[in-house]
């Protein structure tokens, strides 16, 4: 076995940019498996190559100190972190209502409802200059997560965005307590969960409560599901529109699809997601290029063989789905936006976790499902009425915060199109 490369301890990962620039260059500099030292002094193999992935997806246990900073959001014990044995029964019980199809269905006109009130305010705004994509997209997938899985809507989802960005980015910082602005958003956010349960009947409290968890636990399950909701599927769409108004060609490929597909109609039905093909591609396509969760990790809790590596048990495998998703022997021209990698000839020629954006094992994202119908339906019905430019001289960085978040925004053009155009 060898010895695995790395650079020395200490390496400054916020001088590379943060910790997904950093792996990019990790990754290039030592190879497809590198060992690095993450902020907080914890040690960490972290694996690029998805035929070596394969051999880790098994592992069901997190380390405690990289989820650490969520666990403020949780009075129950840190949901990220619950060891396997607790954290199996609630998996089950998140599936059983985030990944049924016939639910769904049962609220696909409702989402479509939303994503219409959208559109209509932004054609309303168009002549006032762009629109903030990244901040109503992500306050469209909360009021969507909270019409779906929480029995109702919330009365201010710009408030709530706002607080859940107040209290990540002081916990993301490294701080052990939040400052007054922080702990008042957390109680603010805590007050909008109990509202939201107080208006009961929702399938997923009922899941929750069948699977025998604590109100406790109960509560702060569904507030780390309006956390990761309203984040990951608001900046897909975003990083999406934000690709397809930089490539016009790509852009025009959507609106010919959706116009054979729904004609004169202006929303798709839940049964046209699968014939627009092209549109899923450029989203998954997106998501390669920006992984809404832009990394992940496990502890090994046996040894492992990665290749030529030894990997001991209570080691951190760290997941960079970034670098995974760049990776030159899988995705040639990587940084290049090409839907086409998509097409079914060409995910056959690659290994199974060479595209890994909700995770993999039993760690993935219960989610994932219902994020690609909402994302889907959200695209097709602004690319539907839309066309969309990037603005000039406004920069576009992606940051972590949480989720692959652009630092001010995603500003855009907005022009309204007819049919054939």
């Amino acid at each position: 076995m060898r010895e695995i490369p790395g650079p020395p301890p200490q390496s400054d990962v916020a001088a590379a940019g943060g910790l997904h620039t950093y792996q990019l260059d990790l990754h290039e500099r030592y190879g497809p498996v590198a060992r690095f030292q993450l902020p907080g002094a914890l040690e960490a193999v972290s694996v690029a190559d998805p035929v070596l992935l394969e051999a880790t997806a098994a592992v069901n246990e997190r380390p405690d100190q990289l989820f650490e900073f969520l666990a403020p959001l949780c009075e129950a014990g840190n949901l990220q972190t619950l060891p396997a044995g607790e954290h199996g029964p609630l998996r089950r019980a998140l599936l059983s209502v985030l990944a049924g199809r016939r639910s769904h269905e049962a609220h696909f006109a409702g989402f479509t409802a939303l994503a219409t009130e959208l559109a209509d305010r932004w054609a309303e705004r168009a002549a006032a200059g762009p629109v903030e994509s990244q901040r109503d997209l992500s306050e469209l997938s909360l009021r969507m997560i909270c019409q779906y899985a929480l029995g109702g809507g919330i009365d201010d989802p710009a408030r709530v965005v706002s607080a859940f960005e107040t209290v990540l980015t002081v916990y993301l910082g490294g701080l052990r307590e939040g400052d007054e602005e922080s702990e008042r958003a957390l109680a603010y956010l805590r007050e909008v969960v109990d509202g939201v349960l107080a208006g009961g009947g929702s399938d997923l409290v009922a899941a929750l409560v069948k699977a025998d968890l604590s109100p406790a636990r109960v509560r702060d399950t569904v507030l780390m599901i309006m956390l990761a909701a309203h984040h990951t599927t608001g900046v897909a769409v975003s990083w999406t529109l934000h690709l397809l108004s930089r490539h016009p060609e790509a852009a025009a490929r959507v609106a010919a699809e959706l116009d054979e597909v729904l004609g004169e109609r202006a929303a798709p039905e839940y049964a046209d997601l699968k014939r627009l093909t092209y549109l899923d591609m450029s989203l998954k396509e997106s998501m390669r290029l920006y992984p809404p969760g832009p990394y992940g990790a496990r502890e090994t809790t046996e040894d492992l063989t990665l290749g030529d590596y030894h990997i001991p048990a209570g080691t951190t495998i760290f997941y960079p789905f970034w670098a995974v998703h760049l990776n030159p022997d899988h995705w040639p021209d990587p940084r290049a936006f090409i839907p086409d990698r998509f097409t079914p000839e060409e995910q056959a020629k690659r290994p199974r976790y060479a595209f890994i954006p909700f995770g993999l094992g039993p760690r993935s994202c219960e989610g994932a499902g219902l994020a690609m119908v909402e994302a889907e339906l959200v695209l097709a019905v602004l690319l539907r009425r839309f066309r969309f430019e990037p603005v000039a001289g406004h920069p576009v960085v992606p940051v972590e915060r949480f989720v692959l978040w652009a630092e001010s925004d995603i500003l855009l053009r907005v022009t309204e199109r007819q049919m054939g155009q």
